[in-house]
């Protein structure tokens, strides 16, 4: 189960998507998801899924690959569609049973937040984390963010704090995969039992895992100080990020692929 986790890890490829530029992709995710929040119509959703099929083909990544983002998320899904299903109530009654009741609005709305959900990880893994090293997101939001160092904002600390952790996440996710398997073998059970008993079980597993977290990053600390790390201060780069002609046109052609089903939406709405 812990290792279905792909956040934070990079698929190693030489794609389009992967070899654009990192600030592109990521103003690329921010459009896109203004686009996925706006779209309220099946149509504009198709539309706005259709992009993503486009993204997975730049990327050439495997499906499965791809998939495994999906998996953390499968009961976040099924918990918002059941509870927008049963709770809204618009539109014809398409079947109800004592307190429960299924409206036609309410099972439109279910699928579209369940299927927006669907979306954005996927928008995400694609952008970011599948095509993207953690070095190369962090460079690209600190360049975009440049602009805030004018207000005293500490840019190259809150991009180095993020690349840390997109980092040490896979890290983390062998660790409590360890500790776990190695509970077992003492007589830890986390898929039996009442809920109070598994939470019980899980935490033999949170208490190390903390301290092996908490003792990582003390590590982390002491070498980065006896590096004289002062921030950005004096910082340099070995492969500075440099905009391409082929960034552009791919940046173009992409944002008015994402801005479609805005388009789509729009006409859907006047008919």
């Amino acid at each position: 189960m812990m290792k279905d986790i792909s956040i934070g890890r990079y698929y190693n490829g030489k794609s389009v998507l992967h070899r654009l530029d990192p600030r592109v992709k990521v103003l690329l995710f921010i459009v896109y998801m203004v686009t996925i929040f706006m779209a309220n119509t099946p149509v504009a959703m198709l539309a706005t899924f259709a992009v993503v099929l486009v993204l997975a083909l730049l990327s050439k990544i495997p499906v499965m690959e791809i998939l495994r983002s999906v998996r953390p998320i499968v009961f976040i899904m099924i918990f918002i569609f059941v509870l927008n299903l049963f709770s809204i109530r618009q539109g014809d009654v398409l079947w109800s049973w004592k307190f429960l009741v299924i409206t036609s609005g309410g099972l439109m709305r279910a699928v579209l937040l369940a299927f927006r959900l669907l979306l954005l990880i996927l928008a995400t893994s694609l952008l970011l984390s599948l095509t993207t090293t953690p070095l190369k997101l962090s460079d690209a939001l600190e360049s975009l963010g440049s602009p805030l160092k004018v207000i005293k904002v500490p840019v190259n600390e809150m991009a180095m704090t993020m690349s840390i952790a997109l980092r040490f996440i896979p890290t983390l996710v062998e660790e409590t995969d360890k500790i776990m398997k190695a509970q077992s073998s003492r007589g830890a059970e986390y898929d039996t039992g009442n809920i109070f008993h598994r939470a019980q079980g899980y935490v033999t597993v949170l208490v190390p895992l903390f301290v092996s977290a908490f003792k990582r990053a003390e590590e982390l600390a002491i070498a980065m100080d006896s590096r004289c790390y002062r921030g950005g201060v004096g910082k340099t780069k070995l492969h500075p990020l440099k905009m391409k002609t082929k960034d552009y046109l791919w940046m173009l052609a992409l944002v008015i692929l994402a801005v479609v089903p805005l388009a789509v939406d729009f006409l859907w709405k006047i008919k």
